[in-house]
Protein backbone atom coordinates (compact mmCIF):
# COMPACT_ATOMS: atom_id res chain seq x y z
CA UNK A 1 0.00 0.00 0.00
CA UNK A 2 1.53 3.41 -1.00
CA UNK A 3 1.81 5.64 1.68
CA UNK A 4 1.16 9.18 1.08
CA UNK A 5 2.79 11.98 3.23
CA UNK A 6 1.87 15.42 3.37
CA UNK A 7 4.01 18.31 3.09
CA UNK A 8 4.69 20.30 6.38
CA UNK A 9 4.83 23.70 4.11
CA UNK A 10 0.74 23.06 3.08
CA UNK A 11 -0.03 23.58 6.86
CA UNK A 12 2.59 26.44 7.47
CA UNK A 13 0.72 28.49 4.78
CA UNK A 14 -2.54 27.22 5.79
CA UNK A 15 -1.84 29.17 9.21
CA UNK A 16 -0.26 32.08 7.89
CA UNK A 17 -3.08 33.28 5.74
CA UNK A 18 -5.48 33.21 8.38
CA UNK A 19 -7.31 36.20 9.22
CA UNK A 20 -8.72 37.28 12.70
CA UNK A 21 -11.11 40.22 13.63
CA UNK A 22 -8.99 42.91 15.90
CA UNK A 23 -10.18 46.48 17.45
CA UNK A 24 -8.04 48.98 17.01
CA UNK A 25 -8.21 52.27 19.82
CA UNK A 26 -6.62 55.25 18.60
CA UNK A 27 -7.53 58.84 20.32
CA UNK A 28 -9.83 61.80 18.44
CA UNK A 29 -8.18 65.28 18.25
CA UNK A 30 -10.05 67.75 21.09
CA UNK A 31 -11.55 69.89 18.62
CA UNK A 32 -13.67 67.67 17.68
CA UNK A 33 -14.91 67.19 21.28
CA UNK A 34 -18.14 69.48 21.00
CA UNK A 35 -19.46 67.58 17.87
CA UNK A 36 -18.82 64.28 19.26
CA UNK A 37 -20.77 65.66 22.77
CA UNK A 38 -23.78 66.96 21.17
CA UNK A 39 -23.75 63.64 19.20
CA UNK A 40 -23.81 61.49 22.18
CA UNK A 41 -26.72 63.39 24.29
CA UNK A 42 -29.10 62.07 20.94
CA UNK A 43 -27.56 58.61 21.72
CA UNK A 44 -28.62 59.47 24.77
CA UNK A 45 -31.92 60.79 24.20
CA UNK A 46 -32.86 57.57 21.24
CA UNK A 47 -31.58 54.97 24.18
CA UNK A 48 -33.98 56.37 26.82
CA UNK A 49 -36.87 57.09 24.41
CA UNK A 50 -36.33 53.54 23.89
CA UNK A 51 -36.38 52.79 27.08
CA UNK A 52 -39.38 54.07 28.13
CA UNK A 53 -41.43 52.61 25.10
CA UNK A 54 -39.72 49.25 25.91
CA UNK A 55 -41.35 49.52 29.12
CA UNK A 56 -45.05 50.61 28.39
CA UNK A 57 -45.13 47.94 25.50
CA UNK A 58 -44.48 45.15 28.17
CA UNK A 59 -47.01 46.99 30.92
CA UNK A 60 -49.81 47.54 28.65
CA UNK A 61 -49.32 45.10 26.01
CA UNK A 62 -47.14 41.92 27.26
CA UNK A 63 -45.15 42.81 24.46
CA UNK A 64 -41.14 42.76 24.48
CA UNK A 65 -39.99 44.76 21.46
CA UNK A 66 -37.93 43.49 19.51
CA UNK A 67 -34.96 45.33 17.09
CA UNK A 68 -37.23 45.42 14.06
CA UNK A 69 -39.82 46.96 15.96
CA UNK A 70 -37.97 49.33 17.70
CA UNK A 71 -36.58 50.63 14.39
CA UNK A 72 -40.66 51.38 12.71
CA UNK A 73 -41.03 54.31 16.43
CA UNK A 74 -37.46 55.84 14.99
CA UNK A 75 -37.22 55.49 11.53
CA UNK A 76 -36.70 58.97 10.11
CA UNK A 77 -35.21 60.83 13.67
CA UNK A 78 -31.74 60.67 12.40
CA UNK A 79 -31.41 63.67 10.30
CA UNK A 80 -33.19 66.43 13.24
CA UNK A 81 -30.95 64.55 15.73
CA UNK A 82 -27.61 64.58 13.47
CA UNK A 83 -26.88 60.92 13.78
CA UNK A 84 -26.38 58.30 10.79
CA UNK A 85 -29.77 56.42 10.12
CA UNK A 86 -27.68 53.07 11.27
CA UNK A 87 -26.30 54.64 14.38
CA UNK A 88 -30.03 54.36 15.42
CA UNK A 89 -30.63 51.05 14.47
CA UNK A 90 -27.60 50.50 16.20
CA UNK A 91 -28.56 52.11 19.83
CA UNK A 92 -32.03 50.04 19.36
CA UNK A 93 -30.48 46.69 19.04
CA UNK A 94 -28.22 47.15 22.00
CA UNK A 95 -30.67 48.12 23.76
CA UNK A 96 -32.36 44.85 22.90
CA UNK A 97 -29.34 42.63 23.35
CA UNK A 98 -28.61 44.58 27.09
CA UNK A 99 -31.98 43.94 27.68
CA UNK A 100 -32.07 40.00 26.89
CA UNK A 101 -28.58 40.10 29.25
CA UNK A 102 -29.70 41.35 32.30
CA UNK A 103 -33.24 40.21 31.70
CA UNK A 104 -35.11 43.24 32.26
CA UNK A 105 -38.18 44.53 31.64
CA UNK A 106 -36.26 48.66 31.78
CA UNK A 107 -32.27 49.44 32.00
CA UNK A 108 -30.90 52.18 33.30
CA UNK A 109 -31.21 55.70 31.95
CA UNK A 110 -28.20 57.33 29.72
CA UNK A 111 -28.00 61.04 31.71
CA UNK A 112 -26.20 63.99 30.10
CA UNK A 113 -25.22 65.62 32.76
CA UNK A 114 -25.30 65.97 36.26
CA UNK A 115 -23.55 63.42 39.42
CA UNK A 116 -24.28 60.12 37.33
CA UNK A 117 -23.36 61.60 34.14
CA UNK A 118 -22.93 58.80 31.13
CA UNK A 119 -19.31 58.29 29.21
CA UNK A 120 -20.24 59.25 25.58
CA UNK A 121 -21.01 56.74 23.18
CA UNK A 122 -21.79 56.72 19.35
CA UNK A 123 -21.84 53.38 17.71
CA UNK A 124 -21.21 52.92 14.17
CA UNK A 125 -22.87 50.37 11.63
CA UNK A 126 -19.96 48.21 9.49
CA UNK A 127 -18.83 50.19 6.46
CA UNK A 128 -20.79 53.90 7.62
CA UNK A 129 -17.04 54.90 8.71
CA UNK A 130 -14.04 54.95 6.49
CA UNK A 131 -10.83 56.41 6.11
CA UNK A 132 -10.74 59.61 3.95
CA UNK A 133 -7.99 61.75 3.49
CA UNK A 134 -6.19 61.14 6.56
CA UNK A 135 -8.58 61.56 8.76
CA UNK A 136 -12.20 59.31 9.65
CA UNK A 137 -14.80 60.25 7.95
CA UNK A 138 -18.42 59.57 9.36
CA UNK A 139 -21.99 61.10 8.79
CA UNK A 140 -21.12 63.96 6.94
CA UNK A 141 -18.04 65.18 9.25
CA UNK A 142 -14.38 64.31 9.11
CA UNK A 143 -12.47 63.09 12.50
CA UNK A 144 -8.93 63.68 12.94
CA UNK A 145 -6.84 61.53 15.36
CA UNK A 146 -3.93 60.48 16.23
CA UNK A 147 -3.17 57.19 13.80
CA UNK A 148 -0.78 55.61 15.25
CA UNK A 149 -2.08 52.12 13.16
CA UNK A 150 -1.85 53.59 9.81
CA UNK A 151 -5.33 52.73 10.09
CA UNK A 152 -5.32 53.62 5.73
CA UNK A 153 -4.09 50.02 5.28
CA UNK A 154 -7.34 48.21 6.99
CA UNK A 155 -11.52 48.44 5.60
CA UNK A 156 -13.35 49.04 8.52
CA UNK A 157 -16.29 47.11 9.64
CA UNK A 158 -17.94 47.83 12.82
CA UNK A 159 -16.84 51.29 15.07
CA UNK A 160 -17.67 53.49 17.59
CA UNK A 161 -17.03 56.71 19.42
CA UNK A 162 -16.15 56.34 23.13
CA UNK A 163 -15.57 58.80 26.18
CA UNK A 164 -13.24 58.09 28.59
CA UNK A 165 -13.58 59.59 32.17
CA UNK A 166 -11.78 62.76 31.28
CA UNK A 167 -13.84 63.64 28.70
CA UNK A 168 -11.11 62.51 25.94
CA UNK A 169 -12.85 60.37 23.03
CA UNK A 170 -11.64 57.35 21.45
CA UNK A 171 -12.67 55.97 17.64
CA UNK A 172 -12.44 52.16 18.29
CA UNK A 173 -12.90 50.31 14.89
CA UNK A 174 -13.06 46.35 14.39
CA UNK A 175 -10.71 45.22 11.26
CA UNK A 176 -9.57 42.33 9.71
CA UNK A 177 -5.59 41.47 10.42
CA UNK A 178 -3.63 38.36 9.57
CA UNK A 179 -3.33 36.04 12.65
CA UNK A 180 0.04 35.86 14.10
CA UNK A 181 0.46 32.65 14.97
CA UNK A 182 3.30 32.10 17.96
CA UNK A 183 6.29 29.63 17.39
CA UNK A 184 6.42 28.63 20.46
CA UNK A 185 5.26 25.53 22.06
CA UNK A 186 5.65 25.58 25.78
CA UNK A 187 3.23 24.63 28.44
CA UNK A 188 2.57 26.41 31.32
CA UNK A 189 0.32 26.65 34.70
CA UNK A 190 -0.63 30.13 36.24
CA UNK A 191 -1.38 30.59 39.90
CA UNK A 192 -2.93 34.11 40.67
CA UNK A 193 -1.71 35.67 44.13
CA UNK A 194 -1.20 38.66 45.77
CA UNK A 195 2.54 38.36 46.48
CA UNK A 196 3.03 38.04 43.22
CA UNK A 197 0.26 38.99 40.53
CA UNK A 198 0.86 35.37 38.41
CA UNK A 199 3.10 32.53 39.00
CA UNK A 200 3.95 30.31 36.26
CA UNK A 201 5.25 26.51 36.35
CA UNK A 202 7.76 26.93 34.91
CA UNK A 203 9.13 30.16 37.50
CA UNK A 204 8.47 33.12 35.53
CA UNK A 205 6.86 35.79 37.73
CA UNK A 206 4.78 38.48 37.72
CA UNK A 207 5.57 41.08 40.20
CA UNK A 208 2.13 42.94 42.19
CA UNK A 209 2.67 46.14 40.74
CA UNK A 210 0.85 48.18 43.49
CA UNK A 211 -0.44 50.30 40.69
CA UNK A 212 -3.66 52.02 43.15
CA UNK A 213 -0.81 51.69 46.23
CA UNK A 214 1.40 53.52 45.09
CA UNK A 215 -0.40 56.46 43.91
CA UNK A 216 -2.93 56.30 46.61
CA UNK A 217 -1.57 59.55 48.62
CA UNK A 218 -1.35 61.72 45.47
CA UNK A 219 -4.85 60.41 45.20
CA UNK A 220 -6.11 61.27 48.61
CA UNK A 221 -4.64 65.00 48.51
CA UNK A 222 -6.56 65.54 45.06
CA UNK A 223 -9.71 64.24 46.85
CA UNK A 224 -9.38 65.78 49.93
CA UNK A 225 -8.90 69.72 47.44
CA UNK A 226 -11.81 68.77 45.60
CA UNK A 227 -9.89 68.95 42.68
CA UNK A 228 -11.63 66.11 40.63
CA UNK A 229 -9.28 66.81 37.11
CA UNK A 230 -6.29 66.14 38.93
CA UNK A 231 -7.72 62.89 40.33
CA UNK A 232 -9.52 61.46 37.34
CA UNK A 233 -5.80 62.22 36.08
CA UNK A 234 -4.20 59.97 38.70
CA UNK A 235 -7.23 56.94 38.22
CA UNK A 236 -6.24 57.04 34.61
CA UNK A 237 -2.26 56.88 34.68
CA UNK A 238 -3.36 53.88 37.66
CA UNK A 239 -5.27 52.03 34.86
CA UNK A 240 -2.78 52.76 31.97
CA UNK A 241 0.30 51.34 34.12
CA UNK A 242 -1.36 48.03 35.02
CA UNK A 243 -2.65 47.60 31.48
CA UNK A 244 0.53 48.11 29.74
CA UNK A 245 1.89 45.72 32.24
CA UNK A 246 -0.46 42.98 32.08
CA UNK A 247 -0.38 43.45 28.18
CA UNK A 248 3.23 42.91 28.32
CA UNK A 249 2.86 40.28 30.01
CA UNK A 250 0.97 38.41 28.74
CA UNK A 251 1.78 39.12 25.32
CA UNK A 252 5.32 37.42 26.15
CA UNK A 253 3.01 34.60 27.14
CA UNK A 254 1.04 33.76 24.17
CA UNK A 255 4.50 34.11 21.63
CA UNK A 256 6.24 31.26 23.81
CA UNK A 257 3.50 29.01 24.09
CA UNK A 258 1.36 26.41 22.74
CA UNK A 259 -1.08 25.99 26.08
CA UNK A 260 -1.92 28.39 28.99
CA UNK A 261 -3.61 26.72 32.33
CA UNK A 262 -4.75 29.30 34.56
CA UNK A 263 -6.58 28.83 38.29
CA UNK A 264 -10.27 29.96 38.34
CA UNK A 265 -9.48 32.06 41.15
CA UNK A 266 -12.37 34.67 41.37
CA UNK A 267 -11.81 38.75 42.31
CA UNK A 268 -15.16 39.14 43.18
CA UNK A 269 -15.03 36.70 46.35
CA UNK A 270 -12.07 38.63 47.85
CA UNK A 271 -13.47 42.29 47.19
CA UNK A 272 -15.19 42.01 50.18
CA UNK A 273 -12.60 41.23 52.63
CA UNK A 274 -9.49 42.96 53.99
CA UNK A 275 -7.52 42.64 50.94
CA UNK A 276 -9.78 43.87 48.78
CA UNK A 277 -7.43 46.87 47.60
CA UNK A 278 -4.84 44.79 46.95
CA UNK A 279 -6.86 41.86 44.80
CA UNK A 280 -8.82 44.83 42.40
CA UNK A 281 -4.73 46.30 42.41
CA UNK A 282 -4.14 42.93 40.89
CA UNK A 283 -6.00 42.81 38.09
CA UNK A 284 -6.71 39.10 37.68
CA UNK A 285 -9.56 39.63 35.42
CA UNK A 286 -8.18 41.92 33.48
CA UNK A 287 -4.96 39.25 32.74
CA UNK A 288 -7.32 36.25 32.05
CA UNK A 289 -9.67 38.34 29.31
CA UNK A 290 -6.05 39.76 27.76
CA UNK A 291 -4.84 35.83 27.67
CA UNK A 292 -8.53 34.77 26.49
CA UNK A 293 -8.65 36.81 23.49
CA UNK A 294 -5.01 36.55 22.29
CA UNK A 295 -4.91 32.84 22.23
CA UNK A 296 -7.72 32.45 20.72
CA UNK A 297 -5.99 34.85 17.65
CA UNK A 298 -3.16 32.95 18.41
CA UNK A 299 -4.79 30.01 17.83
CA UNK A 300 -3.19 28.52 21.21
CA UNK A 301 -4.89 26.61 24.22
CA UNK A 302 -6.44 28.32 27.06
CA UNK A 303 -8.49 27.41 30.08
CA UNK A 304 -9.53 28.30 33.33
CA UNK A 305 -9.36 25.12 35.50
CA UNK A 306 -9.96 24.17 38.89
CA UNK A 307 -7.37 25.17 41.63
CA UNK A 308 -8.91 23.65 44.79
CA UNK A 309 -6.68 22.09 46.48
CA UNK A 310 -3.75 22.81 44.05
CA UNK A 311 -1.60 24.61 47.03
CA UNK A 312 -1.45 22.17 49.95
CA UNK A 313 -1.22 19.09 46.61
CA UNK A 314 2.40 18.12 46.14
CA UNK A 315 3.17 18.31 42.39
CA UNK A 316 6.01 15.63 43.07
CA UNK A 317 3.74 12.93 44.74
CA UNK A 318 0.55 14.17 44.14
CA UNK A 319 -0.74 13.48 47.70
CA UNK A 320 -1.96 15.75 50.34
CA UNK A 321 0.65 15.59 52.95
CA UNK A 322 -0.06 15.99 56.73
CA UNK A 323 2.74 18.55 56.13
CA UNK A 324 0.83 20.96 54.10
CA UNK A 325 -0.01 24.36 54.54
CA UNK A 326 -3.58 24.83 55.69
CA UNK A 327 -6.32 27.67 55.89
CA UNK A 328 -5.68 31.40 56.38
CA UNK A 329 -3.06 30.52 59.11
CA UNK A 330 -0.64 28.25 56.57
CA UNK A 331 -0.47 31.67 54.15
CA UNK A 332 2.53 32.73 55.68
CA UNK A 333 4.49 29.49 54.60
CA UNK A 334 5.63 29.75 51.58
CA UNK A 335 8.36 26.65 52.25
CA UNK A 336 7.44 23.07 53.43
CA UNK A 337 8.36 19.75 52.49
CA UNK A 338 6.07 16.54 51.39
CA UNK A 339 5.92 13.94 54.45
CA UNK A 340 4.84 12.16 51.86
CA UNK A 341 8.05 11.77 49.44
CA UNK A 342 10.22 14.22 50.86
CA UNK A 343 10.33 16.66 48.37
CA UNK A 344 11.12 20.28 49.95
CA UNK A 345 8.64 22.60 47.95
CA UNK A 346 10.85 26.18 48.42
CA UNK A 347 8.09 28.13 46.35
CA UNK A 348 4.82 27.73 47.15
CA UNK A 349 3.21 29.28 44.02
CA UNK A 350 5.23 27.66 41.66
CA UNK A 351 3.94 24.24 43.22
CA UNK A 352 0.20 25.14 43.07
CA UNK A 353 1.23 26.42 38.85
CA UNK A 354 2.46 22.96 38.69
CA UNK A 355 -0.19 21.42 39.71
CA UNK A 356 -2.99 23.77 37.34
CA UNK A 357 -0.78 22.38 34.94
CA UNK A 358 -1.73 19.11 35.40
CA UNK A 359 -5.60 19.90 35.97
CA UNK A 360 -5.34 21.22 32.98
CA UNK A 361 -3.73 18.51 30.85
CA UNK A 362 -6.50 16.35 31.64
CA UNK A 363 -3.97 14.56 34.38
CA UNK A 364 -5.64 15.01 37.77
CA UNK A 365 -3.30 14.14 40.42
CA UNK A 366 -4.42 11.98 43.08
CA UNK A 367 -4.61 13.91 46.03
CA UNK A 368 -7.01 16.72 44.70
CA UNK A 369 -10.56 15.01 46.05
CA UNK A 370 -12.75 17.30 44.08
CA UNK A 371 -11.36 16.31 40.86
Amino acid sequence: MRQHHLNPSLFYCTYIHMKHTKTLKVRVRDRHRPLLNQMARSVNFVWNYINELSLRSIKERGVFLSAYDIQKYTQGSHKELGLHSHTVQKVGAEYVTRRKQFKKSRLNWRKSGGIRLSLGWIPINTSMASWKNGQVYHNGHYFKVWDSYDLSLYKFKSASFNEDARGRWYFNVAVEVEAEIPVGQDKIGIDLGLKDTATCSDGTKLEAGRFYRDLEPKLAVAQRAGNKRRAKAIHAKISNRRKDTLHKFSRKLVNRCGEIYVGNVKPSSLTRTKMAKSVLDAGWAMLKTMLDYKCAHAGIVFKEVNESYTTQTCSSCGALPDSRPRGIAGLGIREWTCSECGVTHSDRDINAAKNILAVGHGRPVEGIPVL
